[in-house]
This record gives C-alpha cells, structure tokens and sequence, in this order.
C-alpha cells in the first residue's frame, strides 16, 4: 500500500482527500503546514506528496525546494495542488525542483486519483 502524504491548510479538503485515498487502499498522512510537511516527509519517508501551493510557513513553492534539496527527501515525486492555475504557477513547479505533477482546484475524485497513480507508476 503506498503511503500519501497530503498537505494542505484547509482542513475540509485534508478530511476529503484522506477519505478518497484511503478508500482506495492507499495510507494517508497529513501536514497543515509547510514545515511539518518538511518534518513529516522526512520521517515518514511517504512515496508520494501532495502539496498545496497557497500553504503557511513556508509556501508550497519553498517546501518543493527544501524537499528537492535534502537527499532524505528529493526522490519523493510531488504533486503540487492550487487553485491558482496560471502558467507562471506551472513554470515555477518545473526546472531544477521539478515537481512531477500538477493539479488544480477544484479537482474531481477522477482526476485525483488520475494523477496519483500515474506519478506512483512513474516513480
């Protein structure tokens, strides 16, 4: 079973997205911020992250680079999540901190899980 780590600061989506992804057999952890985010993906050591762009302390954006940075932590695949769909929030998931996915809010269960298991197959 491959462990999910969603991080997101609005706790309606956290209790969602948990319920989606546990129902289809994956276990699931959760970060409301961006430090405990760092924290728990270096502890938990989860095979996939799912990242909220907009999140406090720090952002997604500087989350993605500390995780790419860290050799514990930079071959964990992220997929960022925002509601800002603009190509500039594309580009700056791309490059030298590549993120290996992005999905934009809101999202269906479909596409979620979409996602989840072609960046899982990839990885």
């Amino acid at each position: 079973m491959a462990k999910i780590l969603v991080t997101e600061d609005d706790k309606y989506i956290v209790k969602w997205a948990r319920q989606l992804l546990e129902n289809n057999l994956y276990d699931v952890i959760t970060a409301c911020s961006g430090e405990e985010a760092i924290t728990k993906a270096k502890e938990e050591k989860p095979d996939l992250i799912l990242l909220d762009i907009m999140m406090p302390q720090p952002d997604g954006y500087e989350v993605l680079k500390r995780l790419k940075a860290d050799e514990a932590t930079n071959a964990i695949p992220v997929i960022m999540v925002s509601a800002r769909v603009g190509n500039e929030d594309v580009t700056r998931c791309a490059g030298k901190d590549t993120a290996a996915g992005f999905i934009t809010k809101p999202y269906t269960p479909e596409s979620l899980l979409s996602m989840v298991e072609k960046v899982l197959k990839d990885a």
